[in-house]
C-alpha cells in the first residue's frame, strides 16, 4: 500500500545512503585521525587496548543506546496499540449513535441538522489524527458537533441519545488521550545524540589498527562500520515512525479510513434522502416515545386518536 511504501522509503533510503557514507569515509577519517596522534605509543595502547579502556566505553555506550531505544520503541508501540482500541470504540459509539437519530429524528425538520452534526464530527474531529489532541479537546462547546446533538435530541426530557453522546465523548477522550504525545522532540534528537557517540568511537579505534594491518584492513573495518551504521540509523528511523502520529505503515489512519468508510457512506445516502424507508408518523411517534423522544410525542399521538376517532364516526 502507500503507507507501507512511503514508510519503507522514509526508513530504508536515509539508512542506504548512511551506511553507504559511512563505509566510504571510514578510512579517510581514521587516517586523519592517525595522522593527528602520529605517536606510537598512543598508537600501541589504542589499537591492543590491553587495559580494555576503550572496550569498557564501547560497551556502557552500546548498552545505553540499547536500553533507551528499546524501552522507547516499547512505549510507543503500547501507545499505537492504546490507539486502536480507543478508535474501534469511539467508531462503533458513532454508528450506534447514527443508528438512534434515524430512529428519533427521521422525518423530523431537524433531522438533517444531526445528520450534518454527525458528519462534521467525523471529518472534523474523529478523522484528525494529525491535529493536536489538546487543541481538539479545548474547543469551546458550541463548536462541539456532539454538543449539537444532544441539544437537539434531548430538549426537556433526556432522550437515549444522551447517553450514547456521552459514551461517544468518553470514548473519543480515550482517543485523543492515546494520540497525545508522551515524548517530546528533544527525546528523539538525544536518541540520534546517543547513537552518534557510539559510532565516533570506532574511527578511533581504526587510527589505532592500521599501525599493524595498514590501509587495507580500513577497508574491510569500513564495510562494518557501514553494515551498523546502517542498522542504527534504520532502528532509530523505525522509532520515528512511531513518534509519528499519522502518515505511515505504524499508524491508524489507514485502517481508521478503512472503519469510518461505512458510517461516512450511510451519513451521505441519509443526507440524501436514500437512508432507507419513510416510517409513518405514527410509527415515528411509537418509536420516539419508546425512545425517550421529543417531548411532544405524547400531544401527537393524542391528536392521532381523535383524529381515528372522528373517522370511525
Amino acid at each position: 500500500s502507500y503507507a507501507q511504501t512511503l514508510t519503507l522509503l522514509r526508513v530504508g533510503i536515509p539508512a542506504f545512503f548512511a551506511g553507504a557514507s559511512a563505509c566510504a569515509v571510514y578510512p579517510t577519517i581514521s587516517t586523519l585521525i592517525a595522522d593527528a596522534i602520529n605517536d606510537g605509543g598512543v598508537f600501541s595502547v589504542v589499537s591492543q587496548d590491553s587495559s580494555q579502556y576503550i572496550q569498557n566505553i564501547l560497551t556502557t555506550c552500546g548498552l545505553t543506546f540499547s536500553i533507551l531505544v528499546g524501552q522507547t520503541y516499547y512505549f510507543m508501540y503500547q501507545q499505537q496499540e492504546a490507539v486502536y482500541y480507543a478508535l474501534f470504540d469511539e467508531v462503533t459509539e458513532a454508528k450506534s449513535l447514527l443508528e438512534q437519530v434515524a430512529l428519533v429524528c427521521q422525518g423530523r425538520a431537524m433531522y438533517a441538522t444531526v445528520l450534518r452534526s454527525i458528519e462534521k464530527y467525523v471529518n472534523d474531529d474523529l478523522k484528525q489524527l494529525g491535529s493536536d489532541p489538546a487543541v481538539l479537546l479545548s474547543a469551546r462547546p458550541v463548536d462541539d458537533p456532539l454538543e449539537s446533538v444532544m441539544y437537539m435530541t434531548s430538549v426537556g426530557v433526556p432522550s437515549s441519545v444522551y447517553d450514547t453522546v456521552r459514551s461517544l465523548r468518553q470514548a473519543r477522550a480515550a482517543r485523543l488521550g492515546a494520540l497525545q504525545r508522551k515524548l517530546p522532540r528533544v527525546h528523539m534528537i538525544l536518541l540520534w545524540l546517543l547513537a552518534c557517540i557510539e559510532l565516533v568511537s570506532f574511527p578511533l579505534l581504526g587510527a589505532g589498527t592500521q599501525t599493524i594491518g595498514g590501509y587495507n584492513i580500513l577497508t574491510v573495518e569500513g564495510c562494518l562500520f557501514g553494515i551498523m551504521t546502517f542498522g542504527i540509523v534504520m532502528t532509530l528511523r523505525v522509532v520515528g515512525e512511531l513518534w509519528r502520529p499519522a502518515g505511515g505503515a505504524y499508524n491508524v489512519d489507514a485502517v481508521l479510513s478503512v472503519m469510518v468508510r461505512g458510517l461516512e457512506r450511510e451519513l451521505k445516502e441519509r443526507l440524501a434522502g436514500r437512508g432507507g424507508n419513510e416510517r409513518s408518523p405514527g410509527t415515528m411517534t411509537i418509536m420516539g416515545e419508546a425512545t425517550g423522544g421529543a417531548p411532544d410525542d405524547g400531544r401527537v399521538m393524542e391528536v392521532e386518536r381523535k383524529e381515528r376517532r372522528g373517522e370511525r364516526g
